[in-house]
């Protein structure tokens, strides 16, 4: 499958709320079960013209304070399917009364991100997030990367932690991508689904496979760079230049999980720089659609409202259009957040992910 910057795209659509006075002002219609008490906003169209109901809510702004962890993370390796693979895991030790919820990072993340959403749960929980294959602190394969090796993965991944019990995923963006065909896969696998802004790409027309391939084999020719910084400072900037919602204490805690310093004296990002590289087979959202279309477990999906991908999809990227294929899902929209919900507003959307989760 075709990846972009942010690895499989995810995009949503919403009207942008007002801010009157320090505060995020929410139109909507009402939630009857109280889910936007959170701070989210339910819309049954998504559409560009659909009409602002008359019903509002009001919240506070996300809390930008400085960062200062709640829970110390701890990190292990284990191999799955011939590759030494980074965990980091928070909470209590597992058990049958205390399952784990697996956390899925998205494309160049790292699972070291988790923490601020970690941090914002009340209840202390076994977590289990993975770097994914060439990412963060994972081993690179020989043979480039498949979207499918993913899937495969996280199907490992679960055997070695919860072999014989369905199981809760929490994915943001490429790992929500993960999440839900996983899902479709193995339905009876997955107990509940929360999946931020994993959306899938846009289609793509047939014809353009012949400049794809070409691309790709011209790619091959050489290997890729990942840009350097001069230091941690100069890489935070960056991130908060390319997400301004992103307190800049968080931004320097996400330099130092995105990047390490070599003997060059420079900062260099963590992961394989092949993910640079097109994917020579093009994107097939009606195959992906078919997978979504066979999930079971319930699924909360989360859109940012000022998420940088929100047109992209057009009518494939509305609400409508998932609950047509999805039976069980809930669709919410978190206010003054973008595409980086999880790090921009974690105070905002980890209430949602645990009361969805404390209901499945």
């Amino acid at each position: 499958m075709q990846r972009d910057a942010s690895g499989i795209v995810q995009t949503s659509r919403s009207k942008r709320g007002s801010k009157e006075k320090g505060k995020a002002k929410i139109t909507g219609k009402t939630d009857p079960q109280g889910w936007l008490e959170s701070g989210a906003r339910q819309d049954d169209s998504r559409r560009p013209d659909a009409p602002a109901a008359k019903d509002t809510l009001t919240v506070p702004p996300c809390a930008v304070t400085a960062y200062q962890p709640r829970r110390a993370p701890r990190h292990e390796t284990v191999r799955l399917r011939g590759l030494q693979t980074h965990l980091t895991r928070w909470g209590p030790p597992l058990s049958a009364a205390s399952p784990p919820v697996f956390l899925l990072h998205g494309f160049l993340d790292t699972s070291d991100t988790f923490q601020f959403l970690v941090d914002a749960f009340d209840r202390d929980r076994p977590l289990i997030a993975l770097d994914w294959r060439g990412f963060g602190r994972s081993e690179w394969p020989q043979d480039g990367y498949w979207f499918p090796d993913y899937i495969a993965d996280l199907d490992a991944l679960l055997d070695v932690f919860c072999p014989n019990e369905p199981v809760r995923l929490v994915g943001h963006s490429m790992g929500g991508n993960v999440a839900g065909l996983y899902a479709g896969a193995r339905p009876e696998r997955v107990r509940s689904l929360v999946n931020l802004e994993g959306f899938g790409l846009p289609r793509v027309a047939y014809d353009r496979a012949p400049k794809r391939m070409a691309e790709w084999l011209g790619q091959l020719r050489a290997i890729p760079e990942l840009k350097s910084y001069e230091s941690f400072e100069q890489l935070a900037q960056v991130i908060r230049k390319r997400y301004p919602r992103v307190s800049p204490e968080r931004a320097r805690f996400i330099a130092q999980s995105w990047a390490r310093e070599e003997a060059d004296g420079r900062v260099h990002l963590l992961g394989d720089p092949r993910h640079k590289r097109v994917n020579p087979v093009l994107y097939r959202r009606d195959e992906a659609e078919s997978f979504w279309r066979q999930i079971a477990a319930p699924v909360l999906m989360l859109f940012g409202e000022h998420s940088e991908f929100a047109r992209q999809l057009g009518e494939d990227g509305t609400e409508q259009a998932f609950r047509a294929m999805i039976a069980n899902i809930r669709t919410l929209t978190i206010p003054g957040t973008g595409h980086m919900m999880h790090l921009e507003c974690p105070d905002i959307v980890a209430p949602l992910i645990e009361r969805f989760l404390q209901e499945h």
